[in-house]
């Protein structure tokens, strides 16, 4: 299946957040905080984590600009 806006879940964002280097830096309730370098800058990304509910699509769109990383790479386009 095509990866679009909203079929993401928390821990597919995790996911792809660290297989481009980010790491966990701490948790604060529910918004777990990972920080890693993109494009030569240090990024501090946001991921709110309610158990497999899918992230609502303007969620995702705020993990990507906090990230750095281009849109067309999280979707795979």
């Amino acid at each position: 299946m095509p990866r679009g806006l909203y079929n993401w879940t928390a821990e597919d964002a995790v996911r792809f957040l660290k297989d481009r280097g980010f790491v966990h830096n701490h948790t604060r309730g529910s918004h777990f905080y990972y920080v890693g370098k993109y494009g030569g800058i240090f990024r501090q990304v946001s991921v709110p984590f309610h158990g497999a509910r899918a992230l609502k699509p303007r969620t995702l769109k705020g993990i990507i600009a906090q990230s750095g990383i281009p849109k067309n790479e999280w979707l795979g386009k």
